[in-house]
């Protein structure tokens, strides 16, 4: 059962998180960081990163331009998080059946959130004709109400009332195997979803020597570390049956090594295209731009 104060606590984040989104951007209002929030405050962190990393890959190349309204996967793994630990549903069923038909249906809110500010826009077009400092700024901070709304109302109401339907309609598509193993599946597929849709609107052609590169680099690194980690095993296993006790030879630390070498040669790339960006002074635009795709100055 999920009590009153993580309610509260789902509900308080929900409304900053969407407020942070748009002004100051630290991430707090990305899915996989609602998943990490949303574990702490219910008691299990390692689901909720699961169902958060899920879901921040789906929407990986899923943008907002011109003010567009897109489905809102940070309060799907709220929600998802929430219902899964306390009701001890599989994170993939949770993804299938919870985060992803509230990520849709919470694309209303954004859109009544977003024609409710127009009221304070006006108000504030209004101050400034008057030079009224004080008004412009009690509009604009009065804007952030509809958005925080828009998040925080229906979280608090599926999290206070929906227990009861959440908990019989996931033990009903439980009850149904092939239903059950269907959704699964599909929930495993989403963040290969996610790729496609990124991969679609990057300039992949013309870099396509760094997709190779990474890939072959993550191919190597996990064989490397595979192998590490294998030694380590059985080095741990002979040391055991020799009655002595230690912690460095362990297959676990080896777990997450190839990813910590793809993050430290992203960010040597990272640093050498700033690097090359701040010293060239004009830059031509490219002739074989590929349709579609996102250029730098389009973010």
């Amino acid at each position: 059962m999920i009590q009153w104060w993580q309610i509260l606590l789902l509900t308080l984040y929900s409304a900053y998180q969407i407020c942070d989104e748009l002004t100051i951007v630290s991430s707090a209002g990305s899915p996989v960081f609602a998943g990490f929030i949303s574990g702490i405050i219910m008691g299990d962190v390692a689901k909720g990163l699961l169902i958060g990393g899920s879901l921040q890959l789906m929407v990986l190349g899923v943008g907002t331009f011109g003010g567009a309204s897109r489905i809102d996967a940070t309060s799907g793994a709220v929600l998802a998080t929430a219902f899964s630990v306390a009701k001890g549903i599989d994170p993939e069923i949770a993804i299938s059946t919870i985060a992803v038909p509230v990520a849709a249906l919470l694309v209303y809110t954004d859109i009544l959130g977003r024609m409710s500010t127009t009221y304070f826009a006006h108000r504030v077009d209004a101050a400034v004709e008057r030079f009224d400092y004080k008004g412009i700024e009690r509009n604009y901070l009065l804007g952030a109400i509809p958005w925080a709304a828009s998040r925080a109302l229906p979280v608090f109401l599926a999290l206070a009332l929906g227990g009861t339907f959440v908990e019989n309609l996931v033990e009903g598509v439980e009850n149904v195997q092939w239903l059950a193993n269907g959704l699964t599946l599909a929930g495993r597929m989403l963040p290969g979803l996610g790729f496609a849709i990124l991969l679609h609107y990057l300039p992949v052609k013309r870099n396509a020597h760094y997709l190779a590169l990474g890939f072959g680099l993550t191919a190597m690194l996990t064989a490397v570390y595979s192998n590490l980690s294998s030694v380590a095993g059985a080095v741990a296993g002979i040391i055991g049956e020799a009655g002595l006790e230690t912690t460095v030879f362990s297959a676990a630390p080896f777990k997450g090594l190839p990813m910590i070498g793809i993050a430290i040669l992203g960010a040597f790339l990272a640093v050498l295209h700033y690097k090359h960006a701040t010293e060239v002074k004009v830059v031509a635009a490219p002739s074989n731009v590929e349709s579609g795709e996102i250029e730098d100055d389009e973010f």
